[in-house]
Parts: structure tokens; sequence; C-alpha cells
């Protein structure tokens, strides 16, 4: 299956936090939309590696996602190294598509950015022709995604440019409390964690409305380019009340 967009996060649930609305908004455009998770997020300290499947086939669910797959790369302790590097460009070449999305270049937790380099690596690795891989015992062919777009996490990097997810907001939301063992729920137990206190989603919810602000719109996320962005008309502009 080929795909129009990919996006890869370090942890499950990574996209659902940064970049789901994106993908909620290009999914009712007609896309064709796909995530990899690296990792299984096994280090986590509350759930299991069990769970979090389980929690994010249901985020899928509510995402509309044509594909999701998990490379099991060792949460915590992966490298950007050519053992990574060829799973990660075993999946574009599978999927072939037109634009990747990415964690953030830099933010709190260590994986974020070092996936970030790992994916846009393979992105610009994944179109020489002498790199070869395999995929159910046959040859791939080199593919290079047109843009790879890392989307802000933690850390309130400055974006190239924010989209409008006004219309698909409380539809995020709903894919992030897919995951019940990771977000404050009052009804599982574990320990209190970063992201499991109340006032997390609170921010997460504050950060959309910043970066809509920024727009004119209800609700926004930012992304950073890695290469410059062209427009071949206006339309696609927000139009904003001077």
């Amino acid at each position: 299956m080929k795909l129009d967009i990919l996006a890869f996060g370090a942890h499950p649930d990574d996209i659902e936090l940064s970049c789901s609305g994106l993908l909620l908004m290009e999914k009712q455009l007609g896309k064709k939309t796909g995530v990899i998770d690296l990792t299984e997020g096994e280090l986590g300290s509350r759930g299991s590696v069990k769970i979090r499947y389980e929690e994010s086939a249901q985020a899928s669910i509510i995402l509309g996602l044509d594909i999701r797959e998990n490379l099991q790369l060792p949460d915590g302790f992966f490298m950007n190294n050519k053992e990574s590097q060829l799973k990660v460009i075993q999946s574009i070449r599978k999927y072939r598509p037109e634009i990747v999305v990415c964690n953030a270049p830099e933010d709190r937790h260590p994986d974020h950015g070092r996936a970030s380099q790992l994916v846009a690596d393979a992105c610009f690795l994944s179109g020489l022709s002498k790199i070869e891989t395999v995929e159910e015992e046959k040859h791939q062919n080199p593919w290079r995604p047109k843009y790879v777009f890392q989307y802000i996490q933690d850390r309130q990097l400055e974006p190239d440019f924010i989209y409008d997810i006004s219309t698909v907001f409380e539809m995020k939301i709903a894919s992030i409390k897919a995951y019940k063992t990771q977000f404050h729920n009052p009804e599982m137990d574990g320990p209190e964690t970063y992201i499991s206190r109340p006032e997390f989603l609170e921010h997460l919810i504050s950060i959309n409305k910043i970066a809509g602000k920024k727009i004119g719109v209800q609700y926004g996320e930012g992304f950073i380019s890695v290469k410059k962005i062209g427009l071949k008309n206006l339309d696609s502009l927000v139009q904003q009340n001077t």
C-alpha cells in the first residue's frame, strides 16, 4: 500500500499528542495515512507493552489510519546507526510516502531528538539505490519522501508553519485518551508521572490554543520543515481577519 503521509514516533502516543490533528485533517481530504512507532515504550512507568499495543490500536481506529506498525527498537537505548536506519528505510520503501512526519529535533525526552535525526537521515538514505533492502524476500526500490516535517512536542520550538486542526480537535483528544494507562485517569493505578498529572493535558490544550491563535483559528499544530516550503497558489492560506 502506498501512503500519502507516514508519521514516525519514538513511542506509542507521540503521534497522538503531537500530530494527530494533521493526520485527521488529511484523512478527511482522502489521503492515506499511517504510523510507525519506533519502540514499544517498554520503559514507561505505567501500563505494559501488551496494554500499549491495545491502546495504540484503539487510537488508530479513532485516527482512521490505513496502517500502524512497530519497529520494536529498544526504548531509551536505540541509536541513529546503520541497523536502526535500515529498519526505517525498509518502512519508507514499503509505504513510499510523499510526506514523512517525525519527532521534534530536540525535546525533554532524549529519544525524541534522536528519533527525529534517525528518521530524517533514513529518509535521505532511502533514496540511494546502492543501499539494498528486502521486504518479504523481495528487493525494495529506492524511495525518498518529498518532505520531512518535525512536529513540536514538550519544548515549544518555533514552527515553520501551523496547521489548523480546529474541526478535529475533539477527535485528537479522544485519540490521546485512548491511552488510558498513560494519562490522567482516576480509574487507573500506577505511579504518578510527568504525563499522568491532570495538568499535562491542560498544558497540551493550551499549546494547541496558542498555536491556533497565531494563525487566527481555535486550535493548531506547529511543524518544522527540514527544507523550505513553496506554494503554487494562495488558496490554502488561512484567512485571518485584520
